[in-house]
């Protein structure tokens, strides 16, 4: 008799490893092949990501540049800009093969209860990079522009010179620490349905919580106030909406399982 079209389908273990090895090949054919459309327009990327500074030294009357000491360091900038653009662009696909390989072994309320998540990561995570990126950038590199002096007499000034390679390793490094962060709700959701945690739970570690939130900030961004401060608050609030979120859980699954204890009753009841 065949499987219940709702029930997950068994596969051997060769066979798993091979869908696995052709979904992890899709995966690395789309990050490479977005990688050589990203090289081509890998100027207009780095146009992209160089805005703000421009901006904001556009807004004070300054005609900067930045800067290479290398020969080799603008190339490798745009290799690693057109690497880190490729792995942005190809989330969807790698969701999708993702979402491919682990649906065949799913019950189709587990594909109702995941793939939500699923479209909810890439969201999270373009959140997270545009407030990092149209919020935290302006205001972060007007503080650091504001160390520049024009020196004392008989001293000489302090100015800007940045080089490509220390700003966009800077610029991609912020967009990925807000970017991860911003997956926090999904993670705390995912181990609430797993039993590994409470919405009260997490409401009696809030303190613990927050002393993390600006360690990370602190580890994860420059050492300047604003950027940590930016990066923590987001996460704090992220807590709390995910204690939130753990309390829809938690009330489904207790209305499921009420709902289950009913239909076990009149089963039983039916029977007898």
């Amino acid at each position: 008799m065949s499987d219940a079209p709702d029930e997950p389908q068994k596969m051997p273990l060769l066979e798993h490893l091979t869908e696995l090895r052709s979904r992890l090949v899709k995966s690395f054919i789309a990050v490479i092949l977005l990688f050589f459309v990203c090289y081509y327009f890998a100027e207009n990327i780095y146009a992209f990501l160089v805005q703000p500074l421009a901006d904001i030294m556009a807004e004070e009357g300054r005609n900067r540049r930045l800067i290479y000491t290398a020969l080799h360091e603008a190339f490798f900038t745009y290799i690693k800009v057109s690497f880190f653009a490729a792995l942005f662009l190809s989330f969807p696909v790698i969701a999708a093969q993702f979402w491919k390989f682990v649906a065949p072994g799913l019950y189709a309320k587990e594909k109702r209860a995941l793939l939500p998540y699923l479209v909810m990561t890439p969201v999270l995570f373009f959140t997270g990079g545009a407030i990092v990126y149209y919020f935290i950038f302006p205001l972060a590199w007007k503080f650091f522009l504001s160390f520049e002096t024009a020196g004392l007499p008989g001293s000489l000034p302090i100015q800007l010179e940045a080089k490509v390679n220390e700003y966009l390793s800077l610029v991609m490094r912020l967009i990925f620490a807000f970017g991860v962060s911003f997956q926090l709700p999904i993670l705390l959701t995912l181990l609430a349905r797993a039993g590994f945690t409470t919405a009260d739970g997490l409401a009696g570690k809030r303190k613990y919580a927050i002393v993390i939130a600006f360690v990370a900030a602190a580890i994860l961004t420059p050492p300047d106030v604003i950027s940590q401060v930016g990066l923590a608050l987001p996460i704090i609030a992220l807590y709390e909406i995910s204690i939130i979120a753990v309390r829809i859980v938690e009330r489904k699954k207790a209305e499921a399982a009420d709902e289950e204890d009913d239909y076990a009753e009149e089963t039983d009841f039916n029977m007898s």
